[in-house]
């Protein structure tokens, strides 16, 4: 198998995490090369700036790129009505993806490409990056030991800051519409959490009911803030509050309760995992999982999508787990405007 890859880079000035990805391609060993295709120009430089001799190739068109450089991965970061074109163009040329979230408006763009990546036996990674953070795969490990014992019930929150929604220029970017986000605070951030919170009890969320708005009055029309109720296929229950409400900075909380004990996991970089369990033979006490800061965000991620277009690691996400958040989401939002509980199929 391939040990080092080229990379196609599928973006435009208004991608998201740009300056992240293009340091991410840079420090990662097993990318080879990095062509770059941006329509309007706009990123050239930056990427010249930031890769150096890795960028191997400037095109306007993806298509162009992708038959020239033939890349084994396709890195892809546009609005999010922008993505589902350049993910499939990518797929036809034979290349895995890593793809900005949610990198669709609708769920129904999003599924027929996860049935074509499946049928060419390639993958559609959503950039979730916090799920192969230690301190995350450890609380999986801990479910998957069982030293939870069956579980019972869950919560989440995610809180960001009201601030930006205050910006005029932010309101004029993508983010801020929803025919070109497919959504707000839920579907940006609250993503990442729910996708942390289903990986790590292996359980997939059924049913969804709940209630978006804009609770700062601020004139946009994608939701501030959500609030969900979940079911999820194992019977275990949960609630989830997402959120522009700080003037600044993050407050973030995952809880897990089970038959045998609960884990807690706050801000990845601000607190150690926390866990309980009832099982082995000695009094059971409160569990600190302590691990080494710095080593979050899209840098591991795209190594680990890197890594697994190689041939040497597994993927950190998969095609249908990318699209069962996705589905999550989306139903969330059907029920909150139908005032009905949905079922996540």
């Amino acid at each position: 198998m391939a040990k080092s890859i080229h990379v196609g880079l599928i973006t435009d000035p208004e991608g998201a995490h740009t300056a992240a990805y293009l340091d991410a391609l840079r420090s990662t060993d097993e990318v080879a090369g990095v062509a770059l295709a941006d329509p309007t120009g706009g990123m050239e430089a930056a990427a010249r700036k930031a890769l150096g001799d890795k960028l191997v190739g400037v095109y306007r068109e993806a298509s162009g790129m992708l038959r020239e450089t033939r890349p084994a991965m396709a890195l892809v970061t546009l609005e999010a009505a922008k993505a589902p074109p350049a993910i499939d163009a990518a797929l036809d040329a034979g290349c895995h993806v890593l793809a900005e979230k949610p990198a669709c408006v609708r769920v129904e763009d999003f599924e027929p490409l996860v049935r074509k990546a499946q049928s060419k036996h390639l993958e559609i990674m959503l950039a979730l990056a916090n799920r192969i953070h230690a301190p995350v795969a450890e609380a999986r490990r801990l479910v998957a030991e069982g030293k939870l014992g069956r579980l019972y019930g869950a919560e989440i929150h995610l809180i960001a800051d009201q601030t930006r929604l205050k910006s005029p220029a932010y309101r004029q970017t993508w983010f801020a519409h929803k025919d070109r986000a497919g959504g707000g605070h839920l579907i940006w951030l609250g993503i990442h959490w729910l996708d942390m919170l289903q990986m790590i009890m292996q359980s997939a969320v059924r049913e969804v009911a709940g209630f978006t708005a804009v609770v700062g009055g601020q004139p946009l029309d994608v939701e501030d803030a959500a609030a969900l109720a979940l079911k999820f296929d194992s019977g275990a229950l949960g609630t989830m509050t997402s959120g522009y409400f700080l003037d600044r900075g993050y407050h973030s909380h995952l809880q897990i309760w089970g038959e045998d004990g609960w884990l807690r996991l706050a801000s990845v970089e601000e607190q150690p995992l926390e866990w309980y369990s009832r099982q082995g033979t000695g009094q059971p006490k409160v569990e600190r999982f302590e691990y080494d800061k710095g080593n979050r965000g899209y840098t591991p991620f795209v190594q680990a999508c890197v890594q697994f277009a190689a041939g040497t690691a597994p993927a950190p996400i998969t095609s249908e787990e990318s699209l069962r958040v996705l589905k999550t989401v989306y139903a969330a939002y059907e029920a909150a405007k139908t005032g009905r509980s949905q079922r996540v199929t």
